[in-house]
């Protein structure tokens, strides 16, 4: 009889880079979603974290202070020796720390199978994010040690060139006390960077004999970066420098939609702050659309009209409990008021036959919309799945242009629960720099649930129907695009930002002071 061995696990030491999660590679991605047990430091930042923690297993915080490196080195091989795959997550790069190094040759001992997955190194990622090239003699490094460092060495490199150096806050004026010692310039150039390629890096300039003071206030690592590299920030940084860096901008949509709005946000460097104010639910009787799947499999109908992603995924999700799936479309011609409808039905593999060109809306629908001709159409009826809120425009235009329809309740949508207090506040008092709005439901439950936003708050909008909504709730309308869609509608307020920053650069200081959002300013992009 042959005896099978437990299968082993594996250990693996990963770099998280800087910070963004963005600059996550993906064999450290990869490596992170097959793991069983996470070990992270202190110093990961909690951005990172948080998207780890809503795709990987369990996580566990530890500091480097609270133990000696052979501490994680054990909990890494008791793991694997049990069979699960552990992984030590470091911000940086894994050889860019000593203690880290000591633990790889802790496991390099054993049997147990390791591996390294280099991260962006801490120094030069914040440097290229801050837009300070190392030129030259180009030193980065992330250190742990200030004592370690060789500040003579360093000296000659900033001579030469520039250096790039990720150290704790606190150790500011020993870095500065070793580089006038040995012999640098106490007027040349220096740049500090807090937060790191996060949603609120700052950078400040200075000079070498200066720098401490300029950085009072900042915590948690920084990276210093001294030489002729520092000249170029003005024209080459860029992380800071986004259209809507800094601003916190509201998202109230579904829970579901809300994620690719806020991606298209962080893009343009805003931090958005996701409030649902809409719950998608079934219909209460689903007798209706059990007929309309019977219909479309039967060829009932010559067209199906999507309103809403939300409607594609109510069919999609009854195409699945029947086992149907995108042959069963075969015949059947597939409208959409708008393109990001229209991507939601691509992303089952089929392409619409109509999307209105201009007015994304249910006129510009109707308007491309051909009649029903007896001799052309020889099914003459449309299925229209669509919210139980919906208005009847679209029904009655079909119906005046001679087709039969059958307006089917898809979905549910109810008001959300109000967001916590802090963000009910923040609404109510000018926390939120702007709010976008992608319907008129969404303004009227905002409203609802958690008050009207501030005067000063830019009320970004995707239609005409719903700027009429939020100017029937006393809202001033100040950015709508040219056509309906969330990239659109964000691409606008970027533009809204562009502008409003040149309009206070122009102004005199006193007027600029606090007048940031304020007054009706009603732009619109076209």
């Amino acid at each position: 009889m042959t005896r099978t061995r437990k299968p082993a696990g594996h250990v693996a030491f990963v770099g998280a880079g800087p910070g963004d999660p963005g600059l996550l590679t993906r064999r450290a991605y990869d490596t992170l979603l097959e793991a069983d047990h996470i070990v992270y430091d202190r110093s990961v930042p909690d951005a990172l974290l948080d998207t780890l923690k809503a795709e990987t297993g369990d996580l566990t915080e530890y500091s480097p202070a609270e133990g000696v490196p052979g501490d994680v080195a054990k909990v890494l091989l008791s793991e694997a020796r049990s069979g699960r795959n552990a992984v030590h997550l470091v911000t940086g790069d894994p050889f860019g720390h000593d203690a880290v190094v000591k633990e790889v040759q802790a496991v390099a001992r054993t049997n147990v199978r390791f591996a390294v997955v280099p991260g962006v190194p801490q120094a030069a990622g914040v440097a290229t994010y801050a837009g300070v090239p190392l030129t030259g003699v180009r030193t980065a490094a992330d250190v742990d040690d200030v004592t370690t460092l060789d500040f003579d060495g360093l000296a000659a490199a900033v001579r030469h060139g520039s250096v790039a150096l990720a150290v704790d806050a606190g150790d500011l004026a020993s870095v500065r006390d070793g580089l006038l010692a040995a012999g640098v310039d106490g007027t040349a150039p220096v740049a500090i960077t807090g937060d790191g390629t996060g949603d609120t890096q700052y950078t400040t300039t200075s000079s070498v004999d200066s720098f401490v003071a300029a950085a009072l206030g900042f915590s948690g690592r920084v990276v210093v970066t001294v030489g002729g590299g520092v000249q170029h920030l003005d024209k080459l940084g860029w992380w800071e420098r986004r259209p809507l860096y800094g601003w916190r901008v509201l998202v109230p949509r579904t829970k579901e939609q809300a994620g690719v709005m806020s991606a298209r946000l962080r893009a343009y460097g805003a931090i958005p702050c996701e409030v649902p104010t809409i719950a998608v639910e079934p219909p209460r009787t689903p007798a209706q659309m059990e007929r309309a799947i019977k219909g479309l499999v039967d060829g009932r109908y010559a067209w199906v009209i999507f309103t809403s992603a939300n409607a594609v995924r109510a069919v999609w999700e009854k195409f699945g409990e029947h086992g149907l799936d995108a042959r069963h479309f075969g015949g059947v011609k597939i409208a959409c008021i708008g393109e990001a409808t229209a991507e939601a039905v691509r992303s089952f593999g089929i392409q619409p036959e109509l999307v209105p060109a201009g007015d994304q809306s249910s006129e510009g629908l109707l308007a491309e919309f051909a009649p029903y001709d007896e001799i052309f159409d020889p099914v003459g009826r449309v299925l229209l799945p669509r919210a139980d809120i919906a208005t009847e425009t679209l029904a009655a235009g079909l119906t005046e242009r001679g087709w039969e329809v059958d307006d089917v309740t898809a979905y549910r949508t109810v008001r959300a629960a109000p967001p916590p207090e802090e963000i009910r506040n923040a609404i109510k008092s000018g926390g939120f720099d702007a709010v976008l709005f992608t319907s008129s439901s969404t303004v009227r439950n905002l409203v609802g649930i958690a008050g009207k936003p501030h005067q000063r708050t830019v009320v970004s909008v995707i239609g005409p129907k719903t700027a009429e909504t939020a100017l029937e709730f006393g809202l001033r309308v100040d950015v709508q695009p040219e056509h309906a869609s969330v990239p659109d509608l964000v691409e606008a307020l970027a533009m809204y930002a562009v502008e409003l920053r040149e309009r206070l650069a122009a102004m005199p200081a006193k007027q600029r002071r606090g007048s940031k959002v304020q007054g009706p300013t009603a732009l619109r992009f076209r």
